[in-house]
């Protein structure tokens, strides 16, 4: 077995760095800050990052077909062209909650942009409850709302065979599994696969690899979980020297790197000197096991 390797390759401090996506044609790493309300793009070869500013908390960003990204921000859906600088809104959500924001989001099989939304945060994690839904973008820039009274709506992926749709809202402490029609993008028939335990935090982003397990990286954790969805045990845990784990990705050139975006908003001056490394990207090597390329968003 190969050992594991744990290394800040992102020194900057991100206030809740978030939404981790691999950009395999540019050989970049793309995600946000979300209270720091920047979209970043790492590229490891050169160790440069450059950076978009957004108007509001963006909480997620996904690769386009048609170039450039798609974000969650505030409560709107809208796109970036990198090279304008520029962001363009294509649709509003929660029109009737002005204390809502997006948070994370991924892009389905079929090129559907899911996204969630919570309330704003009074201090890291605490929320009024139930504010939030679970959305969709359709390439037609349409969107469907899949259901609400969300906590803090979060990491969410799709098993290999596309049947079956995960997802966490962070404050049941559960990952959860959905019934998942790949061509309508309708979900049904929701269940518990794992439930975290008291020590492990609370889960936040999450991806699969290409062996149909879950990666979870869990919130004042400071550990990345990694779940098999089927049997609803936790196969491994891989601890990080920050608290503040919040979502990971896997990259590289074979998407054998694992990367882990982490905050450290809302913490003291002492634990700040404990964890130099808050707020910093990581890149996990020697898991023994990779990823797969993400979606792109198709409209």
């Amino acid at each position: 077995m190969a050992s594991i390797k744990i290394e800040c390759v992102v020194k900057e401090k991100y206030k809740i760095g978030e939404s981790p996506v691999w950009e395999e044609k540019e050989g970049t790493l793309l995600y946000v800050d979300i209270s720091g309300r920047k979209v970043c793009r790492w590229n490891p070869d050169t160790k440069q990052v450059q950076s978009v500013a957004t108007d509001d908390f963006v909480g997620c960003v996904v690769p386009r077909q048609s170039g450039g990204y798609v974000i969650g921000v505030g409560c709107r859906f809208a796109a970036v062209d990198w090279d304008q600088q520029t962001i363009t809104t294509l649709a509003h959500v929660d029109k009737d909650k002005p204390n809502n924001r997006f948070n994370d989001g991924k892009v389905d099989p079929k090129g559907r942009f899911f996204a969630g939304t919570m309330s704003l945060e009074v201090r890291p994690t605490v929320v009024e409850r139930n504010q939030g839904s679970l959305f969709m973008l359709n390439p037609d820039h349409s969107v469907v709302r899949h259901f609400d009274q969300v906590d803090i709506s979060n990491g969410m992926d799709w098993s290999l065979d596309h049947k079956t749709f995960y997802y966490i809202d962070s404050l049941s402490f559960k990952v959860d599994a959905f019934d998942y029609d790949k061509e309508t993008g309708s979900i049904s028939n929701r269940r518990t696969v794992y439930k975290l335990g008291k020590d492990e935090g609370i889960p936040d982003g999450m991806c699969i690899d290409s062996e149909g397990k879950l990666w979870v990286a869990c919130y004042s954790g400071g550990r990345v979980l990694r779940i098999d969805p089927v049997t609803g045990e936790r196969i491994q845990t891989v601890k990080l020297p920050v608290e503040k784990t919040t979502s990971c990705s896997f990259g590289g050139k074979d998407y054998s790197e694992l990367y882990v975006t982490t905050a450290c908003e809302g913490m003291d001056q002492d634990l700040v000197v404990k964890q130099p490394e808050a707020g910093g990207i990581f890149k996990i090597t020697g898991l023994g096991v990779k990823g797969i390329p993400p979606n792109f968003f198709a409209g």
